[in-house]
């Protein structure tokens, strides 16, 4: 036994050891058209070992976790350092009561909270603050991070007095931990073969990749036979992701926090470093309707308002759903027998190319304000 944690613990110093030189070699190397080849392959190598690194790991952590069940129409993280003010804003957003101390880790446990706006229930979660290392399980970053994969938008709150050191940090933090923010997954598909080599497929010009550097990629990876279609334009960074396949794409709104503690002209400046989604005071409640707002558009909600057959439409009490969503999926919501008996829908609204538009197919997809009437055999 005390051998076999020897070894381990050697194999993981290695690792560590042989990404450190590959990213020292990485920073070393300046990009241009004769070394992106070269640069390419250090990236794809780091990620592998990461990669590695991250399923040794996640065996003896097994079922890590706040065990907090999502509920409402959208679940929300908010996410920053220790004393952002997280708690405090918490409280101002929904009928949470989270405890407020102007020190570090106030925090301990996920305290959730529910915001109501445009008739939308939003989940909304007071995480422990995140830190350097959070990625690698450095103050309890792992469980925080599991957390955050499971969002529908994150909320990163900046303490203004040390937004861009801050946003920088996390950043990296939610990059090494495979989640993207604000970003469209790939529109890429690898298939393995028997044989055949690499074959590359592409509907699009590739203007930040060449084919012998898409084959190497792929080849680090240890992928010697396969098909791989490429439909949306990439870098090297999301072709590792896509062959990765367990990344996380998930919105995210900037926001900075402590504006009451600078000048106006201070506010203005920081504002053009970061160019965050919004800036605001937690404490004395500037802009917290605006954030609400915000976080509405950001969640791409879309209000349909029921009618029963014979009846006038229900126009205070809509349902919510998201940009994009069908009938199909307002019958999922409603009740599964909605589905199973379902005859055919009228509609009034923009989706609608007239008034009380029939519709027999569910994959009608409907617009904010749409009034949608659902028939039942």
């Amino acid at each position: 036994m005390v051998k076999n944690r020897k070894t381990e613990a050697s194999t993981k110093t290695n690792t560590q050891e042989r990404i450190k030189e590959l990213e020292d070699e990485l920073s070393r190397t300046k990009y241009n058209k004769k070394t992106q080849h070269a640069i390419g392959l250090l990236k794809a190598k780091i990620a592998k070992l990461k990669d590695k690194q991250e399923k040794r790991a996640s065996v003896k952590k097994v079922g890590l976790g706040f065990g907090i069940r999502k509920s409402g129409d959208a679940t929300i993280v908010i996410i920053g350092f220790p004393s952002v003010g997280k708690s405090t804003l918490l409280n101002q957003l929904t009928n949470a009561n989270s405890d407020v101390g102007a020190y570090d880790f106030t925090t301990l446990n996920v305290v959730p909270g529910l915001m109501e706006y445009n008739h939308a229930k939003i989940q909304m979660l007071d995480i422990p603050g995140i830190i350097g290392g959070a990625s690698v399980g450095k103050g309890r970053g792992k469980e925080i991070l599991s957390m955050i994969r499971n969002a529908d938008l994150l909320l990163i709150l900046l303490d203004a007095a040390k937004a861009k050191k801050h946003l920088n940090i996390i950043q990296k933090e939610l990059y090494d931990s495979k989640i993207r923010t604000n970003q469209n997954q790939p529109d890429v598909k690898i298939t393995k073969t028997m044989r055949g080599g690499i074959k590359i497929g592409a509907t699009v010009k590739l203007k930040k990749l060449t084919r012998d550097m898409i084959k190497d990629i792929l080849k680090e990876f240890g992928l010697m036979n396969v098909e791989i279609v490429i439909r949306t334009e990439i870098d090297v960074d999301q072709l590792i992701d896509v062959i990765g396949a367990n990344r996380c794409y998930t919105k995210a709104a900037y926001v900075v926090n402590k504006i009451d503690m600078f000048e106006k002209e201070q506010i203005k400046e920081l504002g053009r470093k970061i160019k965050p989604d919004l800036m605001i005071s937690a404490l004395d409640s500037t802009n917290i309707e605006e954030l609400r707002q915000l976080i509405f558009n950001k969640l791409q909600f879309m209000r349909i308002f029921l009618k029963q057959p014979g009846k006038e439409a229900d126009m205070k009490e809509p349902i919510i759903m998201k940009s994009g969503n069908t009938i199909h999926d307002v019958c999922v919501k409603l009740h599964k027998e909605f589905l199973d008996k379902f005859s055919f829908a009228r509609i009034w609204g923009k989706s609608s190319r007239f008034p009380g538009q029939k519709l027999l197919s569910l994959q009608h997809k409907l617009q904010d304000k749409d009034v949608l009437e659902i028939h039942l055999d």
